[in-house]
């Protein structure tokens, strides 16, 4: 099963020049399995911060999000002092805490920043503030499905507490790319830019999928095109300070 999610069916948000698009999770009037398998993800967004532009202190619910630096470069720092950039082509995982607070900032004076984030419900609550980043090259993305982020930290990739694979991938006109979902596993597919085909579906930048129930993810670049890829196990469900699955 494949539910669609449209660039233009996503939340648009405007604060002063900031844009962000974003896709909350269960999607609004998309009931199904395809829907309940990726609830595993809370949200993903697309952000756009102008030349020296920046998102106010605020609080994040506790969570753990990847943030992906598309172009530019992005400031960060938080309330505990920490603080940091994070440049084009570099990911990072970051475990926020309810009293931490959070605030961004475009580097450049110049040029926009462009940003895509994917929060993921904690696997269990109270863990401590965290974060690492790490810069995968556009070879590294070449035409196959790099782990960026996984819960085994498997190939390099950043280490994250949920049953999940972050995959980045770059792909040339005409190539095709087969992602096996084992029993029981769905996955949450993002057009970064360019235009492929997800079985005989025509995703443009800024559509999404969401699939469950299939063998695989099939999809072939109909144009220079960069995806990211989630491959999610069942949610954990929560109570206090554990976890059920």
């Amino acid at each position: 099963m494949i539910v669609l999610r449209r660039a233009t069916e996503r939340r648009h948000v405007r604060s002063g020049k900031q844009e962000t698009w974003l896709t909350v999770f269960p999607l609004d009037g998309r009931p199904g399995p395809a829907v309940v398998a990726c609830e595993g993800i809370a949200s993903f967004s697309e952000i756009r911060l102008p030349p020296g532009g920046g998102s106010g202190s605020h609080r994040r619910e506790e969570a753990e999000a990847v943030t992906y630096v598309y172009m530019g470069a992005l400031a960060q720092e938080d309330s505990t002092g920490r603080s940091g950039v994070l440049q084009a082509g570099e990911f990072q995982r970051m475990t926020t805490g309810r009293r931490i607070r959070h605030k961004e900032t475009n580097v450049s004076r110049t040029d926009w920043v462009h940003v895509f984030r994917i929060v993921l419900h904690p696997s269990e609550v109270g863990r401590d503030s965290a974060h690492e980043q790490k810069r995968y090259t556009a070879a590294q993305r070449h035409n196959l499905l790099c782990p960026v982020a996984s819960r085994d930290g498997r190939k390099g990739s950043l280490r994250i507490h949920q049953d999940a694979v972050i995959y980045s991938s770059i792909l040339d006109p005409g190539h095709h790319l087969s992602h096996e979902l084992l029993p029981g596993r769905s996955a949450w597919l993002h057009v970064v830019r360019g235009e492929a085909r997800l079985d005989d579906i025509v995703l443009a930048g800024g559509d999404g999928a969401g699939v469950t129930t299939e063998p695989s993810v099939s999809l072939t670049a109909q144009e220079n095109a960069e995806i990211l890829l989630v491959d999610l196990g069942p949610a954990p469900i929560l109570f206090g300070s554990g976890t059920v699955r």
